[in-house]
């Protein structure tokens, strides 16, 4: 399958994480996220779990509740908490600082080069999300500045490590698994916080059914995908596209305004998603170009 392919299959999944707020808004009852986080992750992992039909080793339990912790568990509660305590617009503005801490920690962790490229176009995600989702009414509060960041980095290191911790399965059981863990985490986290769930409507069991398939075991796996074939700051600059859908699903089924500073938002962050891709090839290419140019010995060695 070509570059673009995985490319195009990586950003959907943060294209269909782009519906949680919609859904999160008009199907699901308020006040309950580390609970409907549970319904979210833990089904979706064990029905996944069914169908894959292969369990983890033993060897990887810790891995898999690091994982499970950063990306799901961890990553909903402190995104949860300053959800809570920031407009939504700051909350997705520090998201958008994942693509830096992924670059940093791709370096530390698994020694890859930090480009230019890669860099610039990372700072200028941020600025396109600042002016997609940043209104007059944005403002500060430390405990959710913190949380914001700090879910931010739970995702950059859960990415960084779902590449250098991977395992010889496919996609689709590597998400099964660390659903599973990342669920059964939340599991006491809801419980000690939140009062028992109300009774569901249907229109409740859509949207929980919505996010468990879609948002979670589908848009993961092509995630968990994604990061597999591609540079991890690469894959964290495709997240734009979750702020991005947002917005345009805002916009056309709920009709919010979208003014031109949106616009210019919106043009720069998809422009920071292709300037990322265009970095992360080059620099692929070239080191491809130095394997192939060495002395054989030096190849050996």
């Amino acid at each position: 399958m070509s570059r673009a392919k995985d490319v195009l299959l990586t950003a959907s999944a943060p294209a269909i994480w782009g519906s949680t707020y919609l859904v999160t808004t008009e199907a699901l009852p308020e006040g309950y996220p580390l609970t409907l986080a549970v319904l979210r992750a833990l089904p979706a992992g064990l029905l996944l779990l069914v169908f894959v039909r292969r369990l983890p080793p033993l060897a990887w339990a810790g891995r898999l509740l690091i994982l499970g912790a950063l990306n799901f568990a961890g990553f909903w509660a402190l995104l949860f908490v300053a959800a809570y305590r920031l407009p939504g617009g700051v909350a997705a503005t520090l998201g958008a600082v994942q693509p830096l801490v992924v670059i940093l920690l791709a370096r530390l962790l698994l020694g890859t080069p930090v480009r230019a490229g890669a860099v610039a176009a990372a700072l200028v995600a941020v600025a396109g999300v600042a002016l997609l989702v940043l209104g007059p009414e944005a403002r500060l509060d430390s405990l959710g500045l913190a949380a914001g960041l700090g879910a931010a980095a739970a995702m950059a290191a859960g990415t960084v490590l779902s590449r250098k911790w991977q395992p010889p399965v496919s996609p689709l059981v590597f998400t099964a698994w660390q659903l599973t863990a990342g669920g059964s985490l939340l599991v006491p986290m809801a419980l000690v916080a939140e009062p028992a769930l109300p009774q569901l409507s249907p229109l409740n069991v859509v949207g929980i059914t919505w996010l468990a398939l879609a948002g979670a075991a589908v848009s993961y796996a092509l995630w968990f995908r994604g990061i597999a074939r591609l540079e991890p700051g690469a894959v964290s600059l495709l997240g734009v596209m979750s702020p991005l859908t947002a917005v345009v699903l805002g916009w056309v089924w709920l009709g919010q305004m979208l003014t031109p500073v949106q616009g210019i938002g919106a043009a720069i962050a998809l422009g920071s998603a292709w300037l990322g891709q265009t970095a992360s090839r080059s620099g692929v290419t070239r080191s491809k170009r130095t394997t192939q140019f060495r002395h054989p010995k030096e190849v050996k060695s």
